[in-house]
């Protein structure tokens, strides 16, 4: 095993001006913890292009590792639950934040941060999901425990040519559901057919400025990845007893509402969080992504990188011009 490994480095100058690319270090650099992973893949996420460029609100001190998720094959372990050989997973909690990420050869982590393999994915299966694989199928689960099947009527899904918008779309498809796939990028309705949604409308669509404590009814539930104004509209437009999953907030973090549509249609705002989830959840998400919900063609939505090939990606992404999923091969 090497003394050294490659990885993309983000860290400030002498002039306190952050800098970042890709570079080898000794591997005694890699923070503590019990489990020493060779990485085979990562993924490209939004967040990621955050700690690219140093966020304050992301990273919390330079230098610094992005890559939120990670897979591979585990080198050296001090605890029990894992040895070396074995393939594994690893996606939320600190990675790629506080804890030195998946954008490296190497990764040491804490044990319970590990999901073993999940039989029927590779390591890069895995990878295409990620962490915006699992939250797709956090949003979908938050639908069908509150009782949204595909008969309930039209799903639609914001932000769909994104990483967690694709999935979703891909999944809610396969499991039957009637997609309404929202984007600003017109062009790319063929695509979007060709993953599962039986309709492409524009964002004005589902971007209503009017006051108005309820619009007209439309969606018997949603998948949100935008957040602001466009969630507000949605929740006023969704019909009674429907579910609103939401799990982003590039379009804002403000959310004007009166509670009329909580109290007068009984519409569920349900929150996905993925980085803290608990463990044995986190196990059922994956259960699910390899079993009954294992989705089919995820080739499709990926594009494969080099570590070389990152920064072209973190500029895409920031512009919005990344469509589906971007997997980095260490």
């Amino acid at each position: 095993m090497s003394s050294t490994f490659r990885c993309f480095y983000v860290e400030k100058n002498a002039a306190g001006n952050v800098t970042r690319g890709v570079c080898e270090l000794p591997r005694e650099k890699l923070p503590p913890g019990e489990v020493l992973v060779r990485v085979e893949y990562s993924s490209l996420n939004y967040k990621d292009a955050l700690a690219a460029g140093g966020h304050p609100g992301v990273v919390r001190s330079l230098p610094h590792i992005p890559g939120i998720d990670a897979a591979g094959v585990v080198e050296e372990s001090s605890s029990p639950k894992l040895q070396p050989g074995q393939r594994v997973v690893i996606t939320g909690y600190d990675l790629g934040a506080g804890h030195w990420g998946g954008w490296s050869e190497y990764v040491r982590i804490p044990a319970d941060w590990i999901v073993p393999l999940p039989a029927g994915l590779s390591l890069e299966d895995t990878m295409i999901l990620g962490t915006a694989g699992f939250t797709a199928a956090q949003c979908v689960l938050a639908l069908e425990t509150n009782g949204i099947g595909p008969a309930a009527g039209e799903v639609v899904v914001t932000g769909a040519t994104g990483g967690v918008g694709s999935l979703a779309v891909k999944l809610l498809a396969q499991l039957g559901y009637h997609v309404v796939a929202v984007t600003g990028k017109s062009q790319l309705a063929p695509q979007l057919h060709a993953w599962g949604a039986k309709q492409v409308i524009g964002r004005d669509e589902v971007l209503n400025t009017s006051t108005k404590p309820l619009l007209s009814s439309r969606w018997a539930a949603a998948v949100d990845t935008v957040g602001g104004q466009t969630l507000t509209t949605i929740i006023r437009q969704t019909k009674d007893y429907g579910v609103v999953a939401a799990c982003g907030l590039v379009g804002g973090s403000e959310l004007p509402l009166t509670v009329h549509p909580f109290l007068l249609r009984g519409v569920i705002l349900a929150g996905i969080a993925s980085a803290a989830l608990p463990y044995d959840r986190r196990l059922g998400i994956w259960e699910r992504l390899c079993g009954p919900w294992k989705i089919n063609g995820l080739s499709i939505l990926a594009t494969e990188v080099p570590l070389t090939g990152v920064e072209e990606k973190v500029q895409q992404i920031l512009k919005g011009e990344i469509i589906g999923r971007t997997v980095v091969k260490l």
